[in-house]
């Protein structure tokens, strides 16, 4: 059926299953590495316009490629450990900032239950890939939280919508994220501006906005980015997410706390270190997910907007959280690592872990 966003009424494909299928049977493309080894007719950087370069492969190798591709074909890929096959898990999507320089996907951050993803907090860019390589379906998903609208929190977000479409997906999706100030616009606001039929920047998929034109309904459930204490923003078939608002400079920011089968995740998103009531909240957490974007002597500006590592530390051994991961990793944070670990160190003795891309965090029962 031709629709805005499917003008040349192309069939969908449930992927879902397909997507399940990977992730339980290694996941791993070979196709591309094989066709650059023994494809013959291959392009290359130096072909100019003179067409592909032909290589000729002496039997031997293209016996050793054989070899080769047939091993990645029965070794698990990236992708093959299926996070959270079996209980409850966090995974990250992106554990990098807002700068290009690092090779990791700005902040994105899965939550598994058995098997399935059931949450997705931030939806950075490179999220998108990610998100295909975790092996998870969106039409698993009961809600996305954004914990602010920075890019690096949100700019994959109509990207990966889009994507739904060809999931068969069609109850709503939920989207939680903050109120708006000044130049930031409200979650409501933020979904108008990117969908809107007439004035939105991807107005072809306003059915997003009532559920129309084939598409899922994204509903806003916007939380008071200056609310002193917290409240429970979603409650439903054994998830619930409670938020409070954190300060992070100019920029209406929203901490998480996560909870699922008696286990607690908190999520700091961006923000100074300094809430109260987001520490209170976190109390006791199984796991806070912490940004570490600057190092202990970063300037004022950046202070005010993001946590030094010795309030990262004092904030985890307040909360008392059995787990700390740091994440939204930046150069500048990179580089001085072992010393803010150290730091951090100085106040809170627990586990500590730093995220990569991917990285699967499963929390025992």
């Amino acid at each position: 059926m031709r629709t805005a966003n499917n003008p040349q009424g192309e069939p969908r494909m449930d992927v879902n299953e397909a997507w399940r299928r990977r992730r339980g049977a290694g996941g791993i493309c070979v196709s591309t590495w094989v066709g650059k080894v023994v494809g013959l007719t291959r392009s290359s950087p130096f072909s100019g316009k003179m067409g592909p370069v032909k290589i000729a492969l002496s039997p031997r190798v293209t016996l050793l490629a054989l070899g080769w591709w047939l091993l990645a074909l029965w070794a698990p890929g990236p992708a093959a450990a299926a996070c959270g096959a079996h209980g409850l898990a966090v995974q990250v999507l992106g554990s990098g900032g807002p700068i290009a320089d690092d090779g990791r996907a700005s902040s994105g951050y899965l939550v598994w239950v058995d098997g399935h993803a059931r949450l997705l907090v931030d939806v950075g860019g490179g999220t998108f890939l990610r998100f295909g390589e975790a092996g998870a379906a969106i039409a698993d998903l009961d809600l996305i939280c954004l914990t602010h609208l920075h890019t690096d929190h949100a700019a994959d977000l109509p990207a990966l919508l889009k994507g739904g479409y060809f999931s068969g997906r069609t109850r709503p999706l939920p989207i939680i994220g903050p109120t708006g100030r000044g130049l930031f616009p409200g979650t409501a606001d933020f979904l108008q501006r990117l969908f809107a039929r007439e004035r939105g920047a991807f107005g072809y998929l306003f059915g997003f906005l009532d559920g129309s034109d084939g598409l899922f309904a994204t509903p806003a459930h916007e939380v008071d980015a200056g609310a002193a204490e917290p409240v429970t923003a979603f409650s439903g078939d054994g998830l619930r997410v409670d938020a409070v608002g954190v300060h992070h400079g100019p920029v209406p920011a929203l901490g998480y706390l996560v909870t699922v089968g008696g286990k607690r995740i908190a999520f700091s998103g961006d923000q100074r270190g300094d809430a109260p009531a987001f520490a209170r909240m976190s109390h006791g957490a199984d796991l806070l997910v912490m940004a570490h974007a600057i190092p202990q002597d970063a300037g004022q500006g950046a202070r005010n907007l993001h946590a030094s590592p010795e309030a990262i530390g004092r904030l985890a051994a307040e909360a008392q959280v059995h787990s700390l991961l740091l994440s939204h990793l930046m150069a500048r944070s990179l580089a001085h690592l072992p010393e803010s670990q150290a730091i951090i160190r100085r106040h809170y003795p627990g586990p500590l872990r730093v995220a990569e891309d991917l990285m699967c965090v499963e929390l025992a029962e």
